[in-house]
C-alpha cells in the first residue's frame, strides 16, 4: 500500500465533510431514540421521506434546502401524531416487552414506508437540481464539493440550534429529563407523554431537512434507508445517547475514518468502518464519548 500525506490530507478533509452529513441525518434519532430511548428504527425510512418531498417540492423551482425547510412543520405534526399512536399501542400498556414490540413496529413502518415509496416514485433514482449540485470548490489540486460543504453547514446549524433549544429553554430540559425520571417530572406539574410527544415531532421534523441534506448529497431510491441504519444509530452511541455536539463530533468521527479507510483500503471495507467504531465504543466506553 502507498502512503502519501496529501492522500492522508485529502481523506481527512472529505472525511470531515462527510461526517458534517452523517451528523445532519442523525440528529433526529439522536432526540428520538438518544433521549427518549425509543426503538426508532424506522428513522432512515422518514429521512427518505424528508428526501422524496423536497425532491417533489424541487419539481416547482425550490432549492432542496428551502424544501426541507418548508416541510418541518408537516413533518413535526407527522411525528407528534405517529408517537400518540405507538403510546397508545405499546407505552400506555407497559410490560417487560415494549422495546422488542416496539421494534417490530418500527420495522414494519419502514417497510411500509420503502414499499409506499417504491408505488408512488418507482425504483429509479431521483436527484435534485441546485446551483451548487455538481459545483466544487477548488483549493490547488484539490476540488471540494458544494454539495458537501452545505451539508456540513447544515448540520452545524441544525446542531446549534437543538443545542440551544435543549439546553436553554424549559421545555429543552424537560425533553432531557424525561428518558430519566418520569415521575419527577410528574411532580414538577409537566405531562411526560406531552413532553416525549413534542420531542418526537421535534426528531421527525428534523428529518425533513435532513432528507432534503440527503438528496443534494446523492441521488436517493427507496431502498437506501438500509444503508443508513447501521450508520445513524452508530453516531448517536459513539455521541452518548442525546448528545447534540457530541453528535457532530461523532460524525465526523466517523465521517474521517471512513474516507481514511474508503482512500487507503478501497471501498469493500468502508461498510464495515460504522459497526467496528460501534463494538470498540460499546466495549470500551459504553456511555459514549460525551455521555455520562
Amino acid at each position: 500500500m502507498f502512503f502519501s500525506w496529501d492522500l492522508l490530507f485529502e481523506a481527512i478533509l472529505f472525511g470531515v465533510l462527510l461526517g458534517g452529513f452523517y451528523a445532519a441525518v442523525s440528529l433526529g434519532l439522536s432526540v428520538t431514540f438518544g433521549l427518549l430511548d425509543i426503538p426508532h428504527v424506522a428513522h432512515p425510512a422518514i429521512l427518505l421521506l424528508g428526501a422524496y418531498g423536497a425532491f417533489l417540492l424541487g419539481q416547482y423551482g425550490l432549492d432542496p434546502i428551502v424544501a426541507g425547510l418548508l416541510l418541518i412543520p408537516l413533518f413535526f405534526a407527522f411525528g407528534a401524531g405517529f408517537y400518540r399512536v405507538y403510546y397508545s399501542i405499546f407505552e400506555s400498556r407497559g410490560g417487560d416487552n415494549v422495546a422488542v414490540n416496539g421494534l417490530a413496529f418500527f420495522f414494519g413502518v419502514a417497510f411500509i414506508i420503502e414499499v409506499l415509496l417504491v408505488i408512488f416514485f418507482g425504483v429509479d433514482q431521483q436527484s435534485a437540481e441546485a446551483p451548487y449540485i455538481g459545483g466544487s470548490m477548488e483549493l490547488g489540486e484539490l476540488r471540494i464539493p458544494y454539495r458537501l460543504i452545505v451539508a456540513f453547514l447544515v448540520a452545524i446549524s441544525a446542531a446549534v440550534i437543538l443545542s440551544n433549544y435543549l439546553g436553554r429553554t424549559f421545555y429543552g430540559r424537560a425533553i432531557k429529563a424525561v428518558g430519566q425520571d418520569e415521575g419527577a417530572l410528574r411532580l414538577m406539574g409537566v405531562n411526560p407523554i406531552s413532553v416525549k410527544t413534542l420531542a418526537f415531532g421535534i426528531g421527525t421534523s428534523v428529518n425533513a431537512l435532513a432528507g432534503a441534506v440527503l438528496l443534494i448529497v446523492a441521488p436517493v431510491e427507496p431502498t437506501m434507508d438500509r444503508i443508513y441504519i447501521g450508520r445513524t444509530f452508530c453516531v448517536v452511541v459513539l455521541a452518548g445517547l442525546g448528545s447534540m455536539s457530541g453528535t457532530v463530533f461523532a460524525g465526523l468521527l466517523l465521517g474521517i475514518t471512513e474516507s481514511i479507510v474508503l482512500m487507503f483500503f478501497g471501498t469493500s471495507w468502508a461498510p464495515a468502518v460504522a459497526f467496528g467504531l460501534l463494538l470498540v465504543m460499546l466495549g470500551l466506553r459504553p456511555q459514549g464519548l460525551f455521555g455520562r
